[in-house]
């Protein structure tokens, strides 16, 4: 009997949960450090460790990785851009097939196209349906769409055949398509055959300090010639410069090579 009394008054015993998660309970206070404080504090530990020569050489490794994330971001955005572009380009040519008016085509494929391609696709939308010339439309929204600053004066170009000579816009648009299209399927191609250099570039960029490390076990002790010494800060900043020189170069080869 006792037994089936401490099961019941287990079963009915008061929950503290909800009592707790309304309980206001002290905030504790959180140290937040701004991020711009964040750069000159990490300059200063690296001065104050390394030296001149190692806040120098960060500073040049800093800033080449922010750049070559930077241009990797910017060829995303490209591809990204330019698919988008395609595929509102493969609606309006099945609207403008269907019989439907140029505008209506454009503006029923801006509804289903994300950035930018749905700003290129209302202008063309408002300005066929005002009547005004979708070529200067295009040609002047490219320098606003360095994603798109290929591809729009293309466009551009396939409406004023359509416009001046009779071709039918259907017809040229699908064109365009096709190209842009081809392009983007070949820039993806070659931008995984690109995987391997990059890793590559990276491997070589990181054996420097592999080969530090091991100096540094064997007792060679070359840290401190870096750090503490004048030809040792010159090398160091040398080094750097050499390596961030080579990042840039393949990034800019690795670069050229896959834009659609």
């Amino acid at each position: 009997m006792s037994a089936i009394l401490a099961a019941a008054a287990l079963l009915v015993w008061p929950n503290r949960a909800p009592v707790d998660r309304l309980r206001k309970r002290p905030q504790r206070a959180n140290l937040v450090v701004p991020q711009v404080f964040l750069v000159p504090l990490a300059a200063a530990t690296a001065w104050w460790l390394a030296g001149v020569g190692a806040l120098t050489a960060g500073t040049l490794l800093t800033l080449t990785t922010i750049r070559v994330a930077k241009t990797r971001a910017k060829q995303r955005n490209r591809l990204t851009a330019t698919e988008s572009l395609t595929t509102g380009l493969a609606a309006v040519v099945d609207e403008l097939r269907a019989g439907a008016h140029a505008a209506g085509a454009a503006e029923s494929a801006a509804q289903d196209c994300p950035e930018p391609a749905r700003q290129v696709f209302k202008a063309i939308a408002a300005t066929a349906r005002l009547g005004g010339d979708v070529h200067n439309t295009l040609t002047a929204m490219a320098a606003d769409h360095p994603q798109l600053h290929t591809a729009l004066p293309q466009l551009a170009r396939a409406w004023h055949v359509s416009t001046d000579l009779g071709v039918p816009l259907a017809e040229a648009l699908d064109a365009v398509r096709d190209d842009l299209t081809q392009r983007t399927a070949f820039a993806k191609q070659t931008d995984a055959k690109l995987a391997g250099p990059r890793a590559s570039a990276a491997v070589l960029a990181a054996l420097p300090v592999f080969g530090l490390l091991l100096g540094q076990l064997s007792g060679a002790h070359p840290l401190h010639v870096l750090t503490a010494t004048t030809p040792g800060q010159v090398l160091l900043v040398l080094g750097a410069l050499l390596t961030c020189t080579g990042l840039l170069w393949t990034t800019h080869i690795t670069s050229q090579a896959v834009l659609p």
